[in-house]
C-alpha cells in the first residue's frame, strides 16, 4: 500500500516505506515514553538527504514534497516537548502539513489528518485548564468525601481555609491561562501584520516589475520599426544606385559604339 508509482530507485521506495509507517505512528495514540517515531524520523531525514544528492533522484517537486513531510513530522515532535499547550498550540499552528497523499489509497493527506487531530487535542486541552476541568473535578471529590464524612466542628476552620486556598490556586490558573491566551492572540496579530507587510511590499515590488516590462516591451516594439524602415530605406537606395550604374554602362557602350570606327 505504500508503493508509489513514481518511486524510481530502492533507496526512494524505503523512504516512502518509513514515511508511511511514521505517518500511521503519528496518527496514533502514543505513550510519553514512545521514542520509535523520533529514531525513524531521524532516519527520514538522512535518507532524504542521501536521495538528494543521488544520481537517478525524482523530480525537485517530488523532493520537497518529501521535504515537507519530513519537516511537519519533526515540528510535531518538538512541539510535543513543550510544557504548555497554548505552546503547543502555538507551535502546531505553524506547521505545513503535507500536499499530496503518500499512498493511492489515501484521498487526504496522512500528515493534514494528524495537522487536525493535534490541532483538536491541543485546543480541548487548552479549553481543560482554562475552564479548570481538573482542578473542579478533584474539589467536587474533595467536597464529596467531606460530605461523606461529615465534618467535625474543631477542623470547620482549616477545611474553610483549605477550600479559600483551592479557590485562589484555581482562580489564579484560569488568569494564567488567560494570560497566556492573550499573549497568544498579540502573537499572532504581529505575526499576520508582518505577514500583510512582507506581501505588500512583494506586490509592490511585483507591479513595479510588471511596469517596467511593460515599457520596455513598448521601447522595443518602436525600436523594430524603426529598424524595418531603415532597413527598407537601405534597400530603396541600393536599388536606385544599381539602376544608375546601369544605365551608365549601356550609354557608355552606346557611346562607345558610336565613336569606334569599325573594322574592315
Amino acid at each position: 500500500a505504500c508503493h508509489r508509482p513514481l518511486a524510481t530507485s530502492r533507496l526512494e521506495l524505503n523512504l516512502v516505506r518509513l514515511l508511511c509507517r511514521c505517518e500511521s505512528m503519528a496518527a496514533e495514540k502514543r505513550e510519553p515514553d514512545e521514542w520509535r517515531l523520533e529514531k525513524y524520523v531521524g532516519a527520514l531525514e538522512d535518507m532524504l538527504q542521501a536521495l538528494k544528492v543521488q544520481a537517478s533522484k525524482p523530480a525537485s517537486e517530488v523532493i520537497s514534497e518529501y521535504s515537507r513531510k519530513v519537516d511537519f513530522l519533526k515540528g510535531m515532535l518538538q512541539a510535543e516537548k513543550l510544557t504548555s499547550s497554548s505552546e503547543k498550540a502555538l507551535a502546531n499552528q505553524f506547521l505545513a502539513p503535507g500536499r499530496v497523499p503518500t499512498t493511492a489509497k489515501e484521498r487526504v493527506p496522512a500528515t493534514k489528518t494528524v495537522h487536525l487531530q493535534s490541532r483538536a487535542r491541543y485546543t480541548s486541552e487548552m479549553r481543560s485548564e482554562l475552564l479548570g476541568t481538573e482542578s473542579s473535578g478533584e474539589l467536587e471529590a474533595d467536597m464529596r468525601k467531606r460530605v461523606v464524612k461529615g465534618p467535625r466542628p474543631a477542623d470547620e476552620k482549616q477545611s474553610a481555609s483549605e477550600l479559600d486556598l483551592v479557590l485562589q490556586r484555581h482562580q489564579g490558573l484560569q488568569e494564567k491561562l488567560a494570560e497566556e491566551m492573550l499573549g497568544l492572540a498579540r502573537s499572532l496579530k504581529t505575526n499576520t501584520l508582518a505577514a500583510q507587510s512582507v506581501i505588500k511590499k512583494d506586490n509592490q515590488t511585483l507591479s513595479h516589475s510588471l511596469k517596467m516590462a511593460d515599457q520596455n516591451l513598448e521601447k522595443l516594439k518602436l525600436e523594430s520599426e524603426r529598424l524595418e524602415q531603415h532597413a527598407q530605406k537601405s534597400v530603396n537606395w541600393l536599388l536606385w544606385a544599381m539602376l544608375i550604374v546601369v544605365c551608365f554602362v549601356f550609354i557608355s557602350m552606346i557611346l562607345f559604339i558610336r565613336i569606334m570606327p569599325r573594322l574592315k
